[in-house]
């Protein structure tokens, strides 16, 4: 087993109070596997994968508890995490230009972060990676801003993995990419994967479907709290929690003409995240809702590798 998350909990600090962005979530990730942590904006998948790796100055750990390979990672304590940053685990960001420094050339900076971690450059290593993302190796001499969007993205993407970390997180890595990009990403991460510069992947995006094209568990949060976690063709296929279902029907799809039936979101909107409502927190959009939902659903293992936190799955 790579991760081990048990009852996650970590708030915001605001002005109006404190915000339960993850709020008693627990899950795990094995070795090899791709986890695509899905859902609406707001829903706390972001906030996940920020606080196994680095808290900011606003959030709060509430408890809970993440292991790393046996390991535990002190997630708590700024201090104490430095060691584990990319070298057990590590992040490429959703704005790829906020990784890397405007004012330093791409190769000195990439020397700088290696000897902050006791290492020494490896031309020959970020040579070969440079290649398998289809990067020319002059980009070691240019600056950041001379790169365009996909090229700074698929830096990040080596920089972020060149000391082979046991776990890496994908923050949003294709929203602001093409289509044809997109894809291109998502392969690399499974090749990055399958050829062992990680161990293990989270990959958060709000896209199932592309999440569906890589991933091998696919974990759907809501507002703050696990909905459903299953196999990816399971979760796309056969999903058990009303708002999995909604989340999919919502998409549309291809070859398919829709004059007939008008595609529609989920009517309403998320509870505000400071004063959480009693129970399912999904109640009050959820067309499947009876009185029973004004107890919190505990998740539940209805099928093996399939988790579902619903009253009527």
């Amino acid at each position: 087993m790579t991760l081990r998350v048990d009852d996650l909990r970590v708030h915001y600090r605001t002005l109006r109070g404190e915000v339960k962005a993850i709020d008693g979530v627990t899950f795990d990730v094995g070795d090899g596997e791709i986890l695509g942590l899905a859902g609406e904006s707001g829903c706390g998948k972001t906030t996940l994968g920020k606080s196994l790796i680095r808290m900011d100055g606003r959030m709060r750990l509430a408890g809970g508890a993440a292991e790393l390979d046996g390991e535990e990672l002190p997630i708590g304590d700024d201090h104490r995490m430095n060691p584990f940053r990319f070298t057990k685990v590590s992040i490429i960001p959703q704005y790829s230009m906020s990784a890397m420094n405007p004012t330093r050339r791409i190769g000195r900076m990439v020397a700088e972060l290696l000897r902050s971690r006791g290492r020494q450059l490896d031309t020959d290593e970020l040579g070969r990676r440079l290649d398998l993302v289809e990067l020319p190796r002059e980009v070691l001499q240019r600056y950041p801003i001379e790169l365009s969007g996909g090229m700074k993205q698929r830096m990040v993407m080596v920089i972020s993995t060149l000391l082979d970390p046991s776990l890496l997180i994908a923050d949003e890595i294709t929203s602001a990419l093409d289509v044809s990009t997109q894809k291109a990403v998502a392969r690399t991460l499974v090749e990055f994967r399958d050829r062992g510069f990680v161990r293990s992947m989270i990959f958060i995006t709000h896209d199932i479907s592309l999440t569906y094209q890589i991933a091998d568990t696919i974990m759907v949060m809501y507002a703050g709290k696990l909905a459903e976690k299953a196999p990816a063709g399971v979760i796309v296929g056969e999903p058990r929690h009303p708002y999995t279902r909604l989340l999919i029907s919502s998409l549309p799809e291809v070859g398919v003409r829709y004059t007939d039936r008008r595609l529609a979101g989920i009517p309403g909107e998320p509870p505000s995240l400071l004063d959480p409502p009693a129970g399912c927190r999904f109640r009050d959009r959820c067309p499947l809702a009876f009185d029973k939902c004004a107890e919190e659903p505990p998740v539940v293992e209805v099928e093996p590798g399939h988790h579902v936190a619903c009253w009527k799955a």
